[in-house]
C-alpha cells in the first residue's frame, strides 16, 4: 500500500512539473510574413536570430556563418515559403505548395535554394540535392546600416501585381529573389462564370479589361449592360468607368458627354464624391 502511494505521489509531481512550465521569450523568436502578388498568397514563416555583436557572414570559422557553407537561413528548423499557386522564381517554375529555404552566403554571391522535403527542418547536414525544387545564384548587397534582427520582406510588389522580390536582409548584407505570378486565364475563366450567374460581375469584368488593355469594345458593352440595370446609372464612379473606356477607345465627344454626366451625378451625391469631380475634371481637360 505505501509503495502505492508513493508512485502515485511520484507520478502527480511528474504530471505537476510537466503543466507548470515557465514561459520566457525565445532567443530567435518566430516571425511571418505574408502578402497576396496577384492571386497569390506568399508566406514565409521562420526564425529570427539576433547579431549580438557577432561576426555574421564572412571568411573563414570566426564568422557565424562562414562564406561557402549552407545555412538553413533562420534559426531553430529554419525558414518556409508557402505559395498557393504555381510561380516563377528567377526563371524557375515553382509549384504551389511549402519549401524550406536554404542559402549559401557568399562575398560576391549567395546561392537560394527551396527544398521539397519539410522532415529535415534546420538540418543541412540532410540536405539531399534530389529534393532540391530550386538552387538559384543572387547578388548581394551591402547596406549602410545594420539589421539587427533576420528579417525577410515580400517587397517591390509591381504595379501590374504580376512580380514582387523575396528579400531578406540581416546584418550588412540584403538579398532579393524576384517571384513572378500568372493569373490572366484563372480571371478570364472567372468572368466568363460568373457574369452568366450575376449580372454585377460585368462591372468588374468592364474594370478589367479596361485595366489591362483588352477588348475595350467588350468592356464598354459590359459596362452599358451594368448601368442598364435597375439605378446604376446613378453609381457615378462606374460612369466614370464607362467614361474612361470611352476616351480609351478614341470616342472624345462621347467619353467627355459621359463625364460630365457622372459628375453632376457625384456632385448631387449626399454623402460626397469621393474625388469623382476632379476625377471627371481632369479626363475633360485631357480630352480638349
Amino acid at each position: 500500500m505505501k509503495k502505492t502511494l508513493l508512485t502515485a505521489l511520484a507520478l502527480f509531481c511528474f504530471i505537476a512539473g510537466a503543466m507548470s512550465q515557465i514561459n520566457t521569450p525565445q532567443p530567435s523568436p518566430a516571425g511571418s510574413v505574408y502578402s497576396k502578388v496577384g492571386l497569390t498568397d506568399v508566406t514565409i514563416d521562420y526564425f529570427r536570430p539576433k547579431v549580438k555583436g557577432r561576426k555574421i557572414f564572412g571568411e573563414g570559422k570566426d564568422y557565424l556563418q562562414p562564406y561557402g557553407e549552407t545555412w538553413r537561413t533562420g534559426a531553430n528548423s529554419g525558414s518556409k515559403l508557402t505559395l498557393s499557386t504555381d510561380a516563377v522564381i528567377a526563371d524557375t517554375k515553382v509549384p504551389a505548395g511549402e519549401y524550406l529555404i536554404f542559402t549559401v552566403p557568399g562575398k560576391d554571391s549567395w546561392n537560394f535554394m527551396l527544398y521539397s522535403d519539410l522532415s529535415i527542418g534546420g538540418n543541412v547536414s540532410a540536405y539531399d540535392k534530389k529534393n532540391e525544387v530550386l538552387n538559384i545564384s543572387v547578388k548581394p548587397t551591402s547596406l549602410s546600416q545594420t539589421v539587427e534582427t533576420l528579417t525577410f520582406n515580400i517587397a517591390d510588389i509591381s504595379e501590374d501585381n504580376t512580380s514582387a522580390n523575396i528579400q531578406l536582409s540581416w546584418d550588412d548584407v540584403s538579398i532579393k529573389v524576384p517571384v513572378k505570378v500568372e493569373f490572366d486565364e484563372v480571371v478570364m475563366k472567372d468572368i466568363a462564370a460568373n457574369t452568366k450567374v450575376n449580372p454585377s460581375n460585368y462591372i468588374a469584368a468592364a474594370n478589367y479589361y479596361y485595366n489591362t488593355d483588352k477588348d475595350l469594345n467588350q468592356a464598354l458593352e459590359w459596362v452599358n449592360m451594368y448601368l442598364a440595370e435597375g439605378e446604376n446609372s446613378k453609381q457615378f464612379w462606374n460612369v466614370h468607368l464607362k467614361a474612361q473606356i470611352l476616351a480609351k477607345l478614341g470616342k472624345k465627344k462621347e467619353a467627355i458627354e459621359t463625364a460630365k454626366k457622372s459628375m453632376e451625378a457625384a456632385k448631387a451625391f449626399p454623402q460626397g464624391d469621393f474625388g469623382y469631380i476632379k476625377r471627371n475634371e481632369d479626363l475633360i481637360a485631357s480630352l480638349k
